[in-house]
């Protein structure tokens, strides 16, 4: 099930909050628990024992941590042998269900390059969402070892923090510290409620009405030979892609951290106008700020961070950017766009960060989007050589402009209204605009205090009634409406 599907919008969802809100305090947890395995078994059936199992095993292992925690006299043998388990039960579930397929894939080729048989294997199916919540999984036995949040004593607390279904398929990815006390105490309010319908609206309207018309145009121009390909085509195709992964993603944050708040939830924001970077150091803060946060915390500064010495934190970065890669797919294309994004990292700690930083900041800001955007042509290609192909045909300036397959054909008039849109909407015009219009609102000189938050009530409404029409009135006439980060 996706949020942007109308089984969720107007059956599933309308049925969740009538329930919830129904009922008294101490059965919300409850319900929210079954309301989200069943949001997850709706698609996923088949592997919703492999989510329970995740479920079971980590709140067992946060007891056996939690308990010999509360012991020192134990010692820490026992301690780091739990977590290690605990860490190699998780990766190893995450790496069986999601690199299986890759590893021997991998290893037929090469036997069959050797001159040697193939293996005959079984294909495993990925559950939807694994990195995702296996990584939660990670966070909460982590935390309870480094003393950051007790063990959870409640079976159901913890099982909600990991079933909650705005989180679970796609993120953000929230640290267990983060809610621990909203999981047994949260706020709810009119207010909160009204705020989590908008940031939901905004981001429904993001994925539907912005990333699936541009996912629409990526999907027809990757499937055109690279050979047949116009410099302005492929252009407009990665451009498109950029804009469409930034929207899907993004607006899927958007729309869990709305639903969160409906239900008393407060969840870290997961990106910040990462397209106006002007260094890739800047845009990894900015771009799925969960994700880099995460490997911050649990892998990069336990490695050393930039503590040790140069040659060893330029390791740490590509080692970290290695996993991040692979952790977004299980194929050779998402290691080289991790280590891609590594090595410009590393380049961005040495001299040329310092000259960089130096530059006029349209210049940086050029860079940094040109980085991006071939990085995300090793992102959607399928294979290293119809990436190669499709990068020689970005700057093929000298190819034939005419053919069968030509620009006019793909920037249609809507394309080119859902690009300029997006293209604006991706740099913070919308709060600047707010901020100038409460700062005439506030000087009481052209408007009534009351009448201000009146006018500034109603169009806020108008707003979201329109976002959510036109979203459905998309939904209803076109059946493209992919999440990209379903994949991961």
């Amino acid at each position: 099930m996706v949020f942007s599907s109308p089984v969720f919008l107007f059956i599933f969802l309308p049925l969740l909050i009538g329930s919830y809100y129904a009922l008294r305090k101490e059965l919300r947890n409850t319900v929210l628990l079954v309301f989200s395995l069943v949001f997850y078994a709706w698609g996923e059936t088949a592997v919703t024992a492999v989510l329970l199992t995740i479920i079971i095993a980590n709140y067992l292992f946060g007891i056996v941590i939690g308990t010999i925690l509360e012991k020192p006299a134990t010692g820490t043998v026992g301690l780091r042998a739990a977590m290690a388990l605990a860490v190699i039960f998780n990766v190893g579930v995450l790496g069986f269900f999601k690199y299986w397929n890759f590893i021997m894939d991998t290893l037929n080729t090469a036997l069959t390059r050797s001159g040697f048989p193939a293996l005959s294997i079984t294909r495993i199916s990925l559950p939807i969402g694994i990195s995702f919540f296996t990584f939660h999984a990670l966070s909460y036995v982590i935390d309870v070892y480094r003393r950051v949040s007790p063990a959870s004593r409640n079976p159901l607390d913890l099982a909600l923090y990991l079933a909650l279904f705005p989180q679970l398929v796609a993120g953000p990815i929230i640290r267990y510290h983060d809610v621990a006390q909203q999981l047994g105490q949260r706020v709810t309010s009119l207010t909160k409620f009204s705020s989590g319908i908008r940031r939901f609206a905004v981001g429904l309207g993001k994925k539907v009405l912005i990333a699936n018309p541009c996912g629409a145009a990526v999907d027809q121009i990757f499937a055109i030979p690279a050979a047949q390909l116009t410099p302005g085509l492929a252009w407009l195709g990665i451009v498109c892609y950029g804009l469409q992964i930034y929207y899907d993603f993004s607006g899927y944050s958007d729309m869990a951290i709305g639903l969160a708040r409906m239900f008393g939830f407060d969840f870290l924001e997961n990106f910040n106008y990462p397209y106006i970077s002007r260094s890739i150091r800047e845009f990894w803060r900015r771009w799925h700020i969960s994700l880099s946060n995460w490997f911050r915390d649990y892998l990069y500064v336990p490695l050393g961070g930039n503590r040790v010495s140069p040659a060893r934190t330029r390791a740490n970065l590509l080692v970290v950017f290695f996993l991040c890669g692979l952790w977004h797919g299980a194929s050779w294309t998402f290691v080289a766009w991790g280590l891609y994004h590594g090595m410009f990292l590393v380049l961005e700690r040495q001299r040329f960060g310092r000259v960089l930083d130096s530059l006029w900041a349209p210049v940086r800001h050029a860079y940094t989007l040109i980085v991006v955007l071939v990085g995300w042509v090793l992102f959607r290609a399928d294979t290293f050589a119809h990436a190669a192909a499709y990068l020689k045909a970005m700057v093929n300036f000298s190819a034939a402009t005419t053919g069968e397959y030509f620009l006019g054909q793909y920037l249609t008039s809507e394309l080119r209204l859902v690009v300029v849109v997006a293209i604006v909407g991706s740099m913070p015009a919308v709060p600047w605009l707010q901020n100038r219009v409460a700062q005439v609102i506030n000087s009481g000189r052209r408007f009534p205090a009351r009448a201000a938050a009146v006018l500034s009530a109603a169009v806020s409404v108008a707003a979201v009634v329109l976002l959510i029409l036109f979203s459905a009135m998309s939904l209803a006439t076109d059946t493209y409406n992919p999440f990209i980060y379903y994949r991961f």
